[in-house]
C-alpha cells in the first residue's frame, strides 16, 4: 500500500479553516526559520507537523496562534482576522504549565478569570471541562498530587474551557512514557470527536503522528519548508487495535522513510 500525495480538492467549496500563504519568519537579521511554506487546513482536520530538530515546526505553531509576528506571507484564520486569532485558539505545550499553587478547578478556571466571566458561568463551564477529560473527582486536588497523565488532562481541559474551534499542540506527550502516552493519544481523539476542533499537532514520533492524523506535514530545514503533504489513509476511528494492524505499521514506515529522505540519510 502507498501513502498517497494530497487528495484532490473537495468539489464542495468550503471556507478554509486555517490558509498559509508563504509564510515566512526570521528573526531579525538572523537565520531564516521558515522559508515561503503555504498549506490549507480545511475544518475539523487532525494535521501533525514532523520534521527534523530545528526546522520551524514549534515557530509555526506559534505564528498560527498570533503569539509571534510573522516576517512576510500571510496567514488567515476561518472568518477572522489576526487581531482576534487568539481568541479561538487555545495553545497546549509539552509542559503541563499548571501553577503550583491553585487546585485543578482554578487552573483550568484560569483563562477564564482573565476573560472575566462570572464565577457562575465559570464553575459551570469548569465543571463540564473536567468531567470530559474524566477529572472530576481530583477537582480540588493540586498539580503536586497528580500523575503526569493527570496533569496533561488538566491542560487540555484548560484549553477547552475558552471553546476554541483551532487547537495547537506542542509534542504535549513527549514526556510521558509510552503507555500513557497511547492512552493520552486515544483520549484526544475521544475529546475530537466530541467537538469540532482543527487540530495542528507538532510531534517527533511518526507513529503518533500516523495514528492521530487525518494528515502529516512534513517540514526540512534549513530553512523550514514544506518538503511533503502526506494523507494518511487508516480508517476511523483510531482504537488500540489500529497499532497492531499490518496497514498501520505499512504507513508508519513509509511516513518514517519520507522523514529520513528529509533529512538527507
Amino acid at each position: 500500500m502507498s501513502v498517497p500525495a494530497r487528495a484532490q480538492a473537495d468539489p464542495v467549496t468550503r471556507t478554509p479553516a486555517i490558509v498559509l500563504e508563504n509564510v515566512t519568519k526570521q528573526y531579525g537579521q538572523g537565520a531564516t526559520i521558515l522559508d515561503n511554506l503555504s498549506a490549507t487546513i480545511q475544518p475539523g482536520e487532525f494535521v501533525s507537523i514532523i520534521g527534523p530538530s530545528g526546522c520551524g515546526k514549534s515557530t509555526l505553531l506559534k505564528l498560527v496562534a498570533g503569539l509571534s509576528p510573522i516576517t512576510s506571507g500571510k496567514i488567515v484564520m476561518e472568518r477572522l482576522t489576526r487581531v482576534n486569532a487568539r481568541r479561538i485558539t487555545s495553545f497546549i505545550f509539552q509542559d503541563s504549565t499548571l501553577l503550583p499553587w491553585r487546585t485543578v478547578r482554578a487552573n483550568v478556571g484560569l483563562g477564564l478569570e482573565l476573560e472575566h466571566t462570572s464565577k457562575p458561568a465559570r464553575n459551570e463551564i469548569v465543571d463540564a471541562m473536567l468531567t470530559l477529560v474524566g477529572l472530576a473527582d481530583v477537582a480540588d486536588k493540586y498539580p503536586r498530587e497528580l500523575s503526569g497523565g493527570m496533569k496533561m488532562r488538566v491542560s487540555i481541559a484548560r484549553a477547552l474551557a475558552s471553546r476554541p474551534r483551532v487547537l495547537l499542540l506542542d509534542e504535549p506527550f513527549a514526556a510521558l512514557d509510552e503507555i500513557t502516552r497511547d492512552r493520552m493519544n486515544e483520549e484526544l481523539l475521544r475529546l475530537r470527536g466530541e467537538n469540532a476542533w482543527t487540530v495542528l499537532f507538532v510531534t517527533h514520533s511518526v507513529a503518533e503522528a500516523v495514528f492521530l492524523s487525518n494528515r502529516i506535514l512534513v517540514l526540512a530545514a534549513h530553512p523550514g519548508r514544506l518538503a511533503h503533504d502526506i494523507i494518511v489513509p487508516l480508517p476511523w476511528p483510531r482504537t488500540a487495535e489500529t497499532r497492531d494492524s499490518a496497514e498501520f505499521d505499512d504507513v508508519v514506515s513509509q511516513v518514517s522513510r519520507t522523514l529520513r529522505e528529509v533529512q538527507g540519510k
